[in-house]
This record gives C-alpha cells, sequence and structure tokens, in this order.
C-alpha cells in the first residue's frame, strides 16, 4: 500500500507539472498569436525596439554570425591591389549607407534602422565574419547578400579594404578610390562559369 500510495502521489504531481507546462505553452502561444495578428508590434524603421528587443536581436545576430563563418582567410588581405578594388567597390556599394572618412550622413544612413555601422571606426568582428556577412547580407537591416553578384576574390577584396579604412584619413580614401578598377573592370574579371548567381538557392 506504501508503494502505491507513493507512486500515486508522484503520479499526481507529475499531472500538475505538466499541467502547469503546458498551460505555459498555450498562454505564451496564444499571446504571440495576438502580438501577431493584431498588429500591435510596430515595425516602423522610426520606431526603435525595446531596449530587450534589441539586446536579443543583437545576441542573435552576433551568435549567429560567429557560428556560420570560415576560419579560412586569404593571406594577401594586405595586398595593396585587393585593398584598391575593395576600395572602388566600398564606395560604390556600401558608403552610401555605411559612410567613409570625410563623408558626411546620407539620406539613406539617416533612414535605417538598425543604424548600419560606421565602418571607418572598425566593425569589431574578424576578417571571416567580415566576409560572411558582406557575402550572406542579414536579414532585416537593410544589408544585401552580395554573394548573389560578386565572387568570392570580390569580396574578399571587400574585406582587405576594411580592414584598412579605420586607418585612412578623408585624403587617403579618395586616393584609394581614384586608383580603384572600374565596376565593368572588376566584374569582368569574376569567371562566369562560377557565377555567384548560378548556384545561389533563394529561402523564404
Amino acid at each position: 500500500m506504501r508503494r502505491s500510495s507513493e507512486f500515486s502521489i508522484r503520479t499526481r504531481a507529475w499531472t500538475v507539472v505538466a499541467t502547469v507546462i503546458i498551460a505555459g505553452v498555450l498562454v505564451t502561444c496564444g499571446a504571440a498569436s495576438l502580438l501577431v495578428y493584431s498588429g500591435a508590434y510596430d515595425i516602423a524603421a522610426d520606431m526603435p525596439h525595446s531596449q530587450r528587443v534589441y539586446w536579443l536581436l543583437q545576441k542573435v545576430r552576433r551568435h549567429s554570425i560567429a557560428a556560420r563563418a570560415d576560419d579560412v582567410v586569404p593571406d594577401d588581405l594586405g595586398d595593396g591591389k585587393r585593398i584598391a578594388s575593395g576600395a572602388g567597390q566600398y564606395a560604390e556599394m556600401c558608403s552610401s549607407c555605411h559612410l567613409a572618412p570625410g563623408m558626411k550622413r546620407t539620406e539613406i544612413s539617416r533612414g535605417l534602422y538598425p543604424r548600419a555601422p560606421e565602418l571607418r571606426r572598425g566593425s569589431g568582428l574578424t576578417p571571416a565574419e567580415e566576409f560572411w556577412v558582406v557575402k550572406h547580407g542579414i536579414k532585416m537591416t537593410g544589408m544585401p547578400a552580395w554573394g548573389v553578384t560578386h565572387d568570392d576574390e570580390l569580396l574578399w577584396d571587400v574585406v582587405a579594404f576594411l580592414r584598412k579604412l579605420p586607418e585612412l584619413t578623408a585624403e587617403q580614401y579618395q586616393a584609394l578610390v581614384k586608383s580603384a578598377p572600374t565596376h565593368d573592370e572588376m566584374m569582368g574579371k569574376m569567371d562566369m562559369g562560377n557565377s555567384p548567381e548560378s548556384g545561389h538557392e533563394s529561402h523564404q
């Protein structure tokens, strides 16, 4: 009888625990559904996230990038030709959002949320992480996936420039941009047999 009584007590205890867990899950799902379908959460770019939501998104983004970045990095990121090529691409593709030495904030940069980092101050990422971001982009930030249209060599040129950017004055930046190959020259060097678009898959 004693064993039966202990078993009955444990059964009731687990039943209570399971009921509480299930009720908690249902309440959470109900609250989430209400938030989604009521349109209560303001997604306007001129209305910042709450501090907790912003913190969570920052953590998710940082750890997602770190988990996916490959450790293989070219050993010639300091090469002058790479840096010059990257400067030309940065001026054309990146500066309107991320700005550059001596450059005032643009209309695009002022309207972005979250605000695009000013990369002349450094990114805080490793070269491998910078490459991953440039290639794959970041959802819901306005950061495009340049790997859809550019091959890895060109994107590593951008990373090479990003490593140099914090050291540059406005005059040095402009000189690098002027020394860069034209956009058509850079794109023409891509091996079209390995076009990034040929292997790109759409993920909805």
